[in-house]
């Protein structure tokens, strides 16, 4: 212990004696959606925003509020955190995966476009690894969606071949399919992808050169779309794009593919796209079908310890639990197959990993804010989830090594951007056609009253916690029960007294019951929502007064004995709610490896 603590010591002296401290800014769940490109083979270019007089390609917002991310504005955001990334003079910048919405030709073309120019006028190394969206299967697929925008506020189909969708009102275009594995790398080989002339190193779990044996010309042959198979089970072979590199000076980064294809039908066609499961369960399939990869990290962990090299690891499949540790109770109330539940990662896949010899994983692929931290014996996990800029709380994180053992994280949200209210008008035409439609239900359109890049992801979250998130997950009786109470009848219900009694215990605490009839059960839900995506960052969105009063109702029906089904129901939501609101550090913080801690930053 001690000779190892001494080399710390020696390291970071060394480190920071050779440079600055070093910054990485972490986007992730970018889901570029290109508003203004262009189709290869087809002349449409999208119908005409009266607010700008631009053909735009855009989908309804109806498809928005119904979906954990949107498709459109987040277009905007990803431009302003560009500038403000090159702003703040950071040079390297790692996407976590889903950088593209579903790995269209047309989108992925935009994307290269933009990353192009930022790295030629700001000189910034952009390094991507793979997400469940970007390939969505290991090789090219037809696909299409039935949610475009048309110029009439109904919907416009755009499909890859004729004969698909339901949408009648249809574009045919082969660069709305699905891109693979080959087509991704072949467009974005200069993003991390393939080496590049001053990265220091650069390998793949497929290189056998070493690092003191390192050649560019031998790196750039191992990029090969060719030479990165895997059996991922017998007799199916697909691609890893996991990756090695060293972008500045002793700083290594390891772009890990965790996107594992299963095969549907063992005895079916290895080379047929529809025959692979999503790769959206994350590292528990890694675990299982891409072992190679943990082999691989062990092997690079040691030589970065040999080397004196720092080690950062990121993917877009998180590591650690990121429910703070509500799973259990989440599970109890909603169901096994509720809240996204499926992927949450096993505890073994951490420690697989820090057995291996990681100690820092940044992740997305949640769309969340949170920190997850595992202790194995001496060993230790962080693991950092990356916001999406496409969902409640849209952020970003800069990590800023300061020396072998020391590192500190700050989020960025992106409270204003510029633009975000560009395409307003045509959602009111949609609105409005919408209102002649029967039997569907309609979103608020009072989101087109947003003022700001926050306020509106703020209103996407509220709209899909009511449009989906309530319907689809939550129990019927409970919200049949619940939907009409408020603060203080839930107040009451926590004394589990009768009225006289419960009158008298809370003047007896100096309660206050008025202030509690200012909420309902459904902002409730919302709030719980907000901590789930933005951990202690949502309590900027909460009144003061509100978290006060869930401190004391968490209390009450923590100690409520009632057996009762419904007050049980409502001490689960209680406890979910007390754990989600008081996880670990998740807005500035800083990572202490030699002492194994993590310590908030109050700025």
């Amino acid at each position: 212990m001690k000779r190892t603590l001494l080399y710390l010591l020696l390291f970071s002296t060394t480190f920071l004696s050779a440079q600055k401290p070093v910054q990485i800014a972490f986007l992730s769940d970018v889901h570029f959606q290109d508003l203004y490109g262009q189709f290869s083979d087809n002349d449409f270019k999208g119908i005409i925003n009266p607010k700008t007089g631009k053909s735009t390609i855009l989908r309804t917002m109806d498809s928005q509020l119904h979906s954990t991310r949107i498709f459109n504005e987040n277009y905007f955001a990803f431009l302003k955190a560009l500038d403000d990334i090159a702003g703040k003079g950071i040079k390297i910048v790692a996407m976590p995966g889903d950088f593209s919405d579903d790995g269209q030709a047309y989108n992925v073309r935009g994307l290269h476009k933009i990353l192009d120019s930022y790295q030629k006028k700001f000189g910034i190394k952009f390094y991507l690894t793979t997400g469940n969206h970007d390939p969505v299967g290991p090789f090219r697929q037809d696909a299409g969606k039935d949610d475009f925008l048309g110029q009439d506020g109904n919907l416009l189909g755009i499909y890859s071949k004729e004969n698909t969708g339901k949408i009648s009102n249809k574009i045919i275009t082969t660069d709305i399919a699905e891109s693979g594995y080959l087509e991704i790398l072949n467009e974005l080989k200069d993003f991390g992808f393939y080496p590049k002339t001053d990265d220091l190193f650069w390998s793949t779990p497929f290189t056998q050169v070493s690092f003191n044996d390192y050649s560019y010309e031998e790196a750039l042959q191992s990029a090969d779309y060719s030479k990165r198979m895997y059996e991922v089970c017998k007799g199916f072979s697909v691609p890893d794009l996991t990756y090695l590199v060293e972008p500045v000076k002793d700083v290594w980064m390891i772009a890990i593919d965790g996107n594992t294809y299963i095969p549907k039908n063992s005895n079916g066609n290895a080379d047929d796209p529809s025959n692979y499961k999503g790769a959206g369960i994350g590292y528990n399939n890694v675990l299982t079908n891409k072992k190679h990869l943990i082999d691989w990290v062990r092997k690079i962990a040691d030589e970065a310890k040999k080397n004196h090299k720092i080690l950062i690891a990121f993917t877009h499949y998180p590591m650690i639990d990121f429910n703070d540790g509500a799973t259990g109770e989440i599970k109890n109330l909603l169901g096994e197959k509720k809240w996204q539940l499926e992927r949450v990662p096993e505890e073994d896949v951490a420690k697989v990993f820090a057995d291996a010899g990681l100690q820092i994983h940044f992740a997305g692929h949640m769309h969340i804010n949170d920190t997850g931290i595992k202790k194995f014996g001496d060993k230790i996990m962080v693991n950092v989830q990356v916001p999406s800029l496409a969902a409640y709380l849209p952020a970003y994180k800069i990590l800023t090594i300061k020396s072998f053992g020391k590192m500190e994280v700050y989020t960025e949200v992106m409270n204003d951007v510029q633009h975000f209210d560009d395409l307003f008008q045509l959602y009111h035409k949609e609105y409005e056609a919408l209102q002649k439609s029967t039997g569907k239900t309609l979103w608020n359109k009072d989101i087109l009253k947003t003022k700001s890049y926050h306020d509106f992801m703020l209103f996407h979250l509220k709209e899909l916690v009511r449009l989906r998130m309530i319907p689809n997950d939550w129990p019927k009786n409970l919200i049949e029960k619940a939907k009409k109470l408020n603060g203080r009848d839930l107040l009451f219900l926590s004394l589990d007294l009768n009225d006289i009694e419960a009158q008298k215990y809370l003047k007896q605490k100096n309660i206050k019951t008025k202030i509690f009839r200012k909420w309902t059960f459904d902002e409730l839900l919302l709030d719980l929502y907000k901590f789930q995506s933005a951990d202690e960052l949502a309590k900027k969105d909460i009144p003061n007064v509100r978290l006060q009063q869930y401190q004391i109702l968490e209390k009450l029906f923590e100690s409520n004995q009632s057996q009762d089904p419904f007050m049980i129901q409502l001490k689960s939501v209680f406890k979910i709610l007390s754990l989600l609101s008081s996880g670990d550090p998740a807005d500035h913080f800083e990572i202490d490896l030699e002492k194994q801690t993590v310590k908030r930053i109050k700025d």
